[in-house]
């Protein structure tokens, strides 16, 4: 992958984003505490803690590996996979020393240094990152209890093609966690692969999966101290037939 998630500033924002605390995340008590640390939402909101024994979960898209962490709270055996080198680079640093320093933008050229930190209470054994695309990843991969695909269908250039064979790698009874703002550009996804968000995923996941809930996920993604990206994602909840 080419472009803004293989920069560092993606690697800044991303893992401030995961891992950052409360006061860098929010200016003061403007903005929402409820859209903080979405990756850690993704899972204490959306996974069904009722899973077989030594369930294995598979984070797609993992990018610095916040939600892959935290799915190893949960299951024996956790697989996070991104297609940004930088991104799986950092989420292994942090899985093997248990800290990574990086800087953040204050403003202007002001740059403060922030530290992500593996979280406490997880066994970081359970827990292996690939650097591969998700869709490759898939049409060679075992069968997962979990499979969390966050945030990533409008950054794909064939969307359709990875939904198509989700329900190849969830197991009979597993859950599919999905999560998209629906934030489809050219730069990423040509406009005729474009899909036409909850009725698009129904009509593709449907005949293998049962739709369980839907609700929104706000999140925010810091720029700087003064500039935050404010996105509110659909979390939609599958389970295989």
């Amino acid at each position: 992958m080419t472009g803004y998630y293989s920069s560092d500033r993606a690697r800044s924002e991303y893992l401030l984003f995961h891992y950052g605390s409360d006061e860098d995340l929010s200016a003061d008590d403007l903005i929402a505490k409820t859209a903080l640390h979405f990756p850690v939402r993704c899972v204490t909101e959306c996974l069904d803690p009722k899973l077989p024994p030594h369930a294995r979960a598979l984070d797609l898209g993992c990018a610095v590996g916040r939600s892959s962490f935290e799915l190893a709270r949960h299951c024996e055996k956790v697989v996070g996979v991104d297609s940004s080198k930088i991104f799986i680079e950092a989420a292994r640093t942090i899985q093997k020393q248990g800290f990574l320093e990086y800087p953040i933008i204050e403003e202007g050229s002001k740059i403060g240094l922030r530290l992500a930190q593996r979280p406490e209470g997880i066994s970081q054994e359970r827990i292996e990152f690939v650097y591969q695309d998700a869709l490759g990843f898939c049409r060679s991969s075992a069968l997962f209890d979990v499979v969390l695909v966050a945030n990533l269908i409008c950054r794909l250039e064939n969307p359709k093609a990875l939904l198509a064979v989700l329900s190849a790698i969830v197991s009979s009874g597993g859950q599919l966690i999905l999560t998209s703002p629906y934030s489809w550009l050219e730069d990423y996804t040509p406009r005729a692969n474009w899909l036409d968000g909850l009725q698009s995923l129904k009509d593709i996941l449907g005949i293998h999966f049962e739709l369980q809930r839907t609700f929104d996920m706000p999140f925010l993604i810091r720029e700087h101290l003064r500039k935050y990206q404010c996105v509110i994602a659909q979390a939609s909840i599958w389970k295989k037939k």
